[in-house]
């Protein structure tokens, strides 16, 4: 692999060349050594590609405009926005649609986050909700609380059950994440919100330390403290605020780093393999 590289950083190859020139000698016009590139920590494709054929700066913002004009329509030409996003390989408006926050993070790690996040998510939910009954005290009774509004095996449910005990297994802090409100325009509730999903209920309902929620009209995704997309269900809601992580270079919001990094290094196997002591003891549960 040395040898193919060094063939096409001479080539002029931009997704080899920019990693290239650590003594300076292959830096691109005559730029300085390249000794302070991020390392890719959590499994991203170290991709920057050439302009397509026939393709330069200017025909790149047409297709930006094309695109800004596209999502301003009330029926979207899905083909026309994955032919524009595939060719000006950027994050335009168009991202902050479901179908184009799955490819974008098919371009920056190769993998299908949907397929692959489901797939994990139900073959560890049985083992998961044995874990979740084995708890004591406080964590265990909100875990029991949890479970008592499950009550049915629909696969959607169980996800349900699954996404919001893992957070109180990890140590993280739910409360800050899931919001729940019955006017989604009561701002205030979730304005000061980095990240996070909304519930919007139908009607007031008595506050719980957690709920899963069944009734919900409608699940917004929150980031910094605005409404950005609408999903169905909170599996859904989940996997694409994970999917948005990637796509635009967000952190894992503090409050909820456990949890994503267990989807990210157990469920999806991205990035690094060694585990901190708690996801790595759950990983070992999952095991037995």
């Amino acid at each position: 692999m040395g040898n193919y590289r060094t063939k096409m950083r001479r080539l002029g190859h931009c997704d080899v060349t920019v990693n290239g020139g650590k003594n300076g000698r292959h830096s691109p016009c005559g730029d300085p050594p390249n000794k302070r590139i991020k390392k890719l920590k959590r499994g991203e494709i170290n991709y920057l590609p050439d302009y397509p054929d026939g393709q330069d700066d200017s025909t790149l913002e047409d297709a930006r405009q094309t695109m800004v004009d596209e999502m301003k329509k009330k029926t979207l030409n899905g083909a026309l926005i994955k032919q524009k996003m595939d060719l000006t390989f950027e994050r335009w408006p168009a991202l902050f649609t479901e179908q184009q926050v799955c490819l974008e993070f098919s371009r920056v790690v190769g993998k299908s986050l949907k397929q692959e996040f489901y797939k994990a998510l139900d073959h560890h939910s049985p083992r998961l909700m044995e874990i979740f009954k084995t708890k004591r005290g406080l964590t265990g009774q909100v875990l029991a609380d949890l479970m008592q509004q499950t009550k049915t095996l629909n696969v959607t449910e169980i996800r349900c059950l699954v996404l919001s005990g893992l957070p109180v297994i990890l140590g993280d802090d739910p409360s800050t994440f899931f919001k729940a409100c019955v006017d989604v325009d009561d701002k205030g509730l979730y304005n000061d919100v980095p990240m996070g999903i909304l519930y919007h209920e139908q009607e007031y309902i008595t506050p719980q330390k957690q709920s899963l929620h069944h009734n919900a009209s409608s699940v917004g995704i929150i980031l910094e403290g605005k409404i950005v997309m609408d999903a169905e269900s909170l599996p859904q809601a989940m996997y694409i605020v994970f999917g948005l992580t990637y796509a635009l270079h967000l952190n894992y919001p503090k409050y909820m780093k456990n949890s994503f990094d267990f989807f990210q290094q157990v469920l999806l196997k991205l990035g690094k393999t060694d585990l901190k002591p708690k996801l790595q003891t759950l990983k070992n549960q999952l095991a037995m």
